[in-house]
Order: structure tokens, then C-alpha cells, then sequence
């Protein structure tokens, strides 16, 4: 997963030698919110664990999808029946930071013998996983940011040269495109918040809410109506109207990716994890390349947000579940696992040491992973802002949520941008209200 400087390899053998060894293989859990291939992908990465040594067996649960993991989660901790490990995302970062119900990975790891050069870390990921004071209390797992995928046929079409870098070059490009006889130049999902808003915000240099997106304190209030999202948004309810941007979605029959890979639309946003199923589904004749995400001409763009999961250890589980815990930890931070996890899913290595050996071993330079480095760009672009660090807003996930329904209210029922946004605030206040009374008295780590 990670490519973490550790102890030395013969280090790691005299920490073996000099173990008891278990008379028993220890068995722990680590739940996870994925599904499909990538869960297939996850039972892979188990199964080589469990053959890689013979004190420890981890069984690896799927919940299905992100918010189903973080609810049975907190069940399963209110039960005493919580796995051992818990993969949690990014909007989930706070809830578990809040409850004290976990074990800080660098204490884990610390007390279990292994030294990690915690400031290997990228920037853009150790920020969202870490205390105020830069202390990470997960293990970044899965991880990725958002990126702008463009048919390359069709770029050549109307005359256009490399990739767009603002947002009125997209504009322009698309325009063209329609002109062309595209019919869907650019495909937009309004479910998709996290990059068409949240990444937005982060590269504009842009606050969600204030006190630093919540990372000053829980008594955080949304400001997203008094920024350029106003901006943002009402662009891309002209670009709607005209028929430019195109609505592509599961309600919509086809969804954005499907509309790209199929060569339907041309222009697409999406994760860098996208990167690896693009490739295996784009149609016959479809050529397409990826780059950052645009800025407004005149911007002076900061680091992207990191998106995905990390790992957090829970409390209330045995000295031998720990250990196999940091076994696990330890296996996932090895190169040929960093190696491994990137080229069969697209995110991104999280430690700068892993992506420079794989650069080094020529991973990026040849399809089908050249483009997976535009993502490293992106996260390191800038050192993390304010308002580009991450989001630690109270049930966020609700907060996204609400998002969403903003932007179709303005899409499909032309709600005022000004006014959607404004309702968007109050509702988002809210909910952080609600979470500041569930926490009253708490401070940040």
C-alpha cells in the first residue's frame, strides 16, 4: 500500500527471531466499505498476508459501501463485537477521531516494535488524517484525488493542443465540441460533491465552513455561500441550459464514467482510481488521457483534497489482535505491496518514497498507468492551506449529502444559485449544530 520506511530488513528478522512465537494463530477482523472488484481486490491483499507468516489470520469482512462500514462500525463497538481493524472514509474522519475509541496507529505501531518515518507521508493525505498538531491517528489506505479525464479525439477535433488548464478553456473546448456535433461535450453527475464542489473549493483556496473547515473547533459555520461556488455553480447551470454539460447519472439511465468510457461524452471528472477501470472499459476507438482539475484564470492554485480511507485500529481487543494488527500495518507498507495495490486499483502510493520508486522503476512512463502521476501533482501542488488541509466538519456525510440535492435543486428545478446556496448553509449549520450538542464540551484532537 504505502512504501513507509520502516525498520531495516534485517532489523525486521531480529524482531521475528526474538518473538515468542504464538502457540495458536491469532485471529482478528478488518471490516471494510467496498464492493465489486475492488472487495475482490482487498481478499487478495488478505489471502497474501495470511501466506506471508503463520502467527496471524485476519478475516477481512465487506460491508458493502463506505457509510454502511462506518454505522455497523459504531454498532459493533456498542456491542463489544468490533473488528479488530476498520476501514473508515474521508467524511467519516471526525466521528471516529471524536469517539475515543481507537488506538492512534503511531502508538500501535510504536509499541509493536516498527519505525515509521511519519513524515514520508504526502502532504495532501497526512493532513486529513491527523491531529491540529500533525499527529496521524489512521493508516491512509486506499487514497486518491479528483481529476478532469478528456477524449483526446475529440480535442484534436476542434484544434485544441495538450489538456486545458482553466476553466475557461474547458468552456471553450466544449463550446467547440457542440459545434462539432458532440452531443454530450462535458458529463456531469450532480452526486458527485467531492469533485465537483469539494475539490473546487480546495484548489481555489476556497473555506467550506470556517474555524478552517472545523479543524479550529466544533463550533465551525458553513460559508459556502460567500464564496466562489456562487460563481462556480451558476457556470454550470448556464453550461446545463445550453447543453453543454449534459446530465449522466444512474437516475439518468447511463452514468458519467459510462458516458465517457463509451465515447457518449467527451469531458468527465472523477478519481484518479477511476484511471485503471477506464482502461479496461473504454470502448473500441475511445483514446483519452487525464490531467488536474481546471482553476478560474488569475487563481493561484493550492493542493487538492485527498479522497478515499484509512485504517483505524479499535479499542477493547487483545494484546495479540494488536499485534497482528501491526503485522498487517507492516505487510501493507511493504514495496512490492505499494506497487501491487497501485497498479491493480489506480490510487495513488501515499508516502513520497513509494511514488519516487515507483517513478524510478519506470511505473508511469507507458500506458496503462501514464497519467496515474497527475494525481501526486495535484495533492503536492501547494504544502496544505486552511482551506485545502481537509474537511473536519461534524456528520459530514450528511453534509455532502445535502450538497448534492443543492446542485439538482438548481439543475432540474432552477432554484437561485445565491438562494440554493444560502439554504445549503443554514442546513449545513444544522447539522453541525446537532453534532456540537452530541460532542458538547469536546475538544480536537
Amino acid at each position: 500500500m504505502t512504501n513507509i520506511k520502516l525498520l531495516t530488513a534485517a532489523s525486521s528478522l531480529t524482531l521475528l527471531a526474538l518473538a515468542t512465537p504464538a502457540l495458536a494463530q491469532t485471529k482478528f477482523e478488518f471490516w471494510y466499505g467496498l464492493s465489486g472488484d475492488l472487495s475482490e481486490r482487498v481478499q487478495d491483499m488478505c489471502k497474501g498476508f495470511n501466506e506471508s507468516q503463520t502467527d496471524y489470520e485476519i478475516v477481512c469482512v465487506s460491508q458493502d459501501n463506505y457509510d454502511a462500514n462506518l454505522q455497523n462500525t459504531i454498532a459493533a463497538y456498542r456491542a463489544n463485537k468490533q473488528p479488530t481493524v476498520t476501514q473508515i472514509f474521508d467524511a467519516g474522519t471526525l466521528d471516529l477521531m471524536l469517539s475515543g475509541a481507537y488506538v492512534p496507529v503511531r502508538q500501535l505501531m510504536e509499541e509493536n516494535g516498527y519505525q515509521i518515518d511519519w513524515d514520508n507521508y504526502l502532504s495532501g493525505i497526512a493532513s486529513y488524517f491527523s491531529t491540529s498538531k500533525g499527529e496521524m491517528l489512521s493508516l491512509p489506505f486506499n487514497n486518491s484525488t479528483a481529476v478532469i479525464y478528456y477524449n483526446t479525439d475529440a480535442l484534436e477535433k476542434v484544434g485544441f493542443e495538450g489538456t486545458p488548464e482553466t476553466w475557461e478553456e474547458v468552456e471553450t473546448v466544449a463550446r467547440a465540441m457542440k459545434d462539432a456535433g458532440y452531443e454530450c461535450p462535458i458529463a456531469f453527475d450532480p452526486s458527485g460533491a467531492w469533485q465537483w464542489f469539494e475539490q473546487f473549493s480546495a484548489i481555489h483556496n476556497q473555506p467550506i465552513a470556517t474555524k478552517g473547515n472545523g479543524f479550529g473547533g466544533l463550533d465551525a459555520e458553513m460559508v459556502v455561500s460567500q464564496g466562489k461556488f456562487v460563481d462556480q455553480l451558476t457556470w454550470i447551470k448556464k453550461m446545463y441550459d445550453e447543453g453543454i454539460i449534459v446530465h449522466k447519472s444512474k437516475d439518468a439511465g447511463e452514468t458519467a464514467n459510462d458516458a465517457f468510457v463509451n465515447g457518449k461524452c467527451q469531458i468527465t471528472s472523477s478519481s484518479i482510481a477511476d484511471h485503471g477501470t477506464f482502461g479496461k472499459q473504454a470502448a473500441e476507438g475511445v483514446h483519452w488521457t487525464d490531467a488536474m482539475l481546471p482553476i478560474w484564470a488569475g487563481t493561484e492554485r493550492t493542493n487538492s483534497l485527498v479522497g478515499g480511507a484509512s485504517l483505524w485500529t479499535l479499542k477493547g481487543k487483545s494484546e495479540e489482535e494488536y499485534k497482528g494488527a501491526a503485522a498487517f500495518f507492516n505487510y501493507l507498507a511493504q514495496p512490492e505491496q505499494a506497487q501491487t495495490w497501485s497498479t491493480i486499483t489506480g490510487y495513488v502510493p501515499v508516502t513520497m518514497a513509494g511514488f519516487e520508486a515507483m517513478k524510478a522503476n519506470g511505473f508511469y512512463d507507458e500506458a496503462p498507468y501514464k497519467g496515474r502521476e497527475v494525481a501526486i501533482e495535484s495533492l503536492t501542488f501547494t504544502p496544505p492551506t486552511e482551506n485545502s488541509r481537509g474537511i473536519r466538519l461534524g456528520s459530514y456525510a450528511s453534509i455532502r449529502a445535502e450538497m448534492v440535492k443543492t446542485m439538482q435543486d438548481v439543475l432540474f428545478n432552477d432554484r437561485p444559485v445565491l438562494e440554493a446556496l444560502q439554504a445549503f448553509d443554514a442546513k449545513g449549520n444544522e447539522i453541525l449544530r446537532r453534532f456540537e450538542q452530541t460532542y458538547k464540551g469536546a475538544q480536537l484532537p
